[in-house]
């Protein structure tokens, strides 16, 4: 029945903060979002509106504390998102998947939302690159 993750939504007191740390961060675009009668930002990962973001009046709980604990994206290169990570002075932990090729890198967003980047090998990610434009 399910094919895939669509996108992620996330309300947030801090639109401006998230979404530079959305594009700025992670390299995500802004592209095309519908006329909504709330403010927002629809945020791309190649042709795929992957981060939809809402204006909300107050803060809302972060990961630490809410049920979804994180998220992922799937990565193609876990040394140069570490490089960028560190470059812009985010701060992550890195850990290996016990028993598997598969690197992730942990980070939160302005919101106190995790987000981990998923790297799962060479020759996964370049599998899974040649079938996905969507992945980060």
């Amino acid at each position: 029945m399910i094919e895939g993750l669509d996108h992620i939504n996330i309300a947030t007191d801090r639109l401006a903060e998230t979404r530079a740390f959305y594009v700025d961060v992670l390299g995500l675009t802004e592209r095309w979002r519908p006329d909504f009668s709330f403010d927002g930002h629809w945020l791309y990962a190649g042709d795929r509106p992957v981060v939809h973001l809402m204006s909300r009046p107050t803060a809302g709980a972060g990961s630490d504390t809410a049920a979804l604990n994180h998220y992922a994206f799937a990565i193609g290169d876990i040394a140069a998102a570490a490089a960028r990570l560190t470059g812009l002075g985010v701060p992550f932990r890195q850990i290996g998947v016990p028993g598997a090729p598969i690197q992730q890198l942990f980070l939160q967003d302005p919101n106190g939302i995790t987000i981990e980047l998923n790297y799962l090998g060479a020759q996964t990610a370049k599998e899974r690159s040649a079938g996905d434009a969507g992945t980060v």
